[in-house]
């Protein structure tokens, strides 16, 4: 993506798109980072030349480079099944409890402390001397210049949120070496120039700096919701939703903790409060297992269904592997004595009404936890084109509903590297130039929300 940054101007335009198509090797899920590498290339030569180049991308995966600094095999994907039961036996060394008060991350299985406990006996692991997270592995190979991010660092679970530096004591207990990580950078740091052999083959011409953005793409996108005050939530929806709040300070408390809601660090030193919701991953393996029919048709169709008729657990972990989808989604409306859906309409708003009542109770309970209240929900990123997922959230939030912009990840990214370069001031600035150039849309809530709330109850009885 390319972004024109200006007084009054933000405009952003696809430069080039390629696929990001995870592959099932006999040892398991990998990513192919070097097909990655490639579109980046790509995407750089077709850009033509710019000002400086900044990168996001999702979090908890990383790539393990040998003393010479050559990548030493293709990083693991966090749905593999390597860290099935692995929390259990770090739990036995440091209790769920005790890492939370230190880190605030909410538990998910493929947390990267997860993922090197379960990395720690293999040869690759062995003979590492350098672990890069993803954005920062691509940089490193554009630069020549390691760093870790803070955003994305802050996914880990070895991030003290208090401190913004490393949580030394847990790391410590865990026999986990944090030298394996490059130095902390923070949005807006330089990470480098690019490298002559990157300009040769992108045909740019240098010096084309490389500017630390915030790489994890969540956090590019909170920084990219227009809101206007500090009352509001955030929903950055696409194949995750992540629902919560912008705080000055994490929420370590044993009853955050219980309700699962993490503490990730954000731009300017800002807490995003969220809660991690399964997303539009549940439509989008659907569709893969449909043949990928027209989604505004199917769309169209999804909402003359009965509402709330059937839902399920948007954030349970059993919708976490690809495959199957449909089936699964059947399988849990039937465990749980609730009507089958049958038909891709049935189904899919199933799956809408459920990711609305997914985001209803992570937006209640956020203000709850952080006594902190809001008076408007902005969706961000890919679901912000889903006019009956906006819908169906304002109606089961009971709150007014902003969606918009869908390309909040891109925008966030190319805003970090305008400000740092002196083309836009304060993160207030951002976000007034935010509501003044993008295309927003505004729902409102209809009517009460006593039937959202009795979909609440029943699936809370299950």
């Amino acid at each position: 993506m390319v972004g024109r940054v200006g007084p009054d101007t933000l405009d952003l335009a696809e430069a080039h798109r390629f696929p990001n198509r995870p592959v099932r090797l006999p040892e398991g899920l990998r990513w192919d980072i070097l097909g990655l590498y490639a579109g980046v290339l790509d995407g750089l030569r077709a850009a033509g030349q710019v000002d400086s180049v900044g990168i996001d991308s999702w979090a908890v995966d990383y790539g393990l480079l040998d003393a010479d600094g050559a990548l030493l095999g293709n990083p693991v994907h966090y749905r593999d099944s390597r860290t099935e039961g692995v929390a259990e036996k770090v739990w036995a060394t440091v209790s769920a409890a005790e890492l939370y008060t230190a880190t605030g991350l909410q538990y998910a299985p493929f947390n990267t402390l997860y993922q090197l406990a379960a990395a720690r006996s293999s040869a690759q692991f062995a003979r590492a001397e350098r672990l890069l997270l993803v954005p920062d592995l691509l940089t490193y190979w554009l630069t020549g210049e390691a760093g870790t991010e803070l955003t994305n660092a802050s996914t880990t679970q070895l991030i003290d949120p208090r401190t913004r530096d490393w949580a030394y004591g847990p790391a410590e207990r865990l026999g986990i070496d944090l030298g394996l990580f490059a130095p902390l950078r923070r949005p807006g740091d330089p990470a480098g120039l690019l490298l002559p052999r990157v300009l040769e083959e992108t045909g740019l011409t240098g010096p084309v700096p490389v500017t630390t953005v915030a790489s994890h793409d969540t956090a590019s996108a909170v920084a990219a919701v227009p809101a206007a005050g500090e009352r509001f939530a955030y929903i950055c929806t696409g194949t995750w939703s992540l629902a919560g709040l912008e705080l000055d300070a994490p929420v370590l408390t044993e009853e955050s903790r219980a309700a699962n809601f993490t503490n990730e660090l954000g731009l300017d030193g800002t807490v995003r409060y969220l809660r991690n919701i399964m997303g539009l991953w549940l439509l989008q393996e659907c569709l893969r297992e449909w043949g990928d029919p027209g989604l505004d048709g199917l769309l169209t169709a999804a909402a003359e269904v009965t509402p709330l008729r059937s839902v399920v657990d948007a954030g349970d972990a059993a919708f976490l592997a690809p495959g199957r989808m449909p089936q699964r989604i059947a399988d849990a409306c039937r465990e749980s004595g609730q009507p089958v859906p049958a038909s891709p309409a049935e189904i899919t708003r199933c799956i809408l009404d459920s990711l609305a009542l997914a985001h209803r109770r992570a937006v209640a309970e956020a203000q709850a936890l952080a006594d902190h209240p809001v008076d408007v929900v902005h969706i961000v990123g890919g679901g912000a084109r889903n006019d009956l997922l906006c819908r169906l959230t304002a109606d089961a939030c009971g709150l007014s509903v902003v969606a918009g912009p869908a390309e909040a990840a891109a925008l966030g990214n190319v805003l970090v590297q305008a400000r740092a370069h002196g083309r836009v001031g304060d993160r207030a600035q951002m976000r007034r130039l935010l509501a003044r150039t993008q295309p927003l849309r505004r729902y409102e809530p209809r009517g009460d929300t006593a039937a959202w709330r009795a979909a609440e109850e029943r699936l809370a009885a299950r």
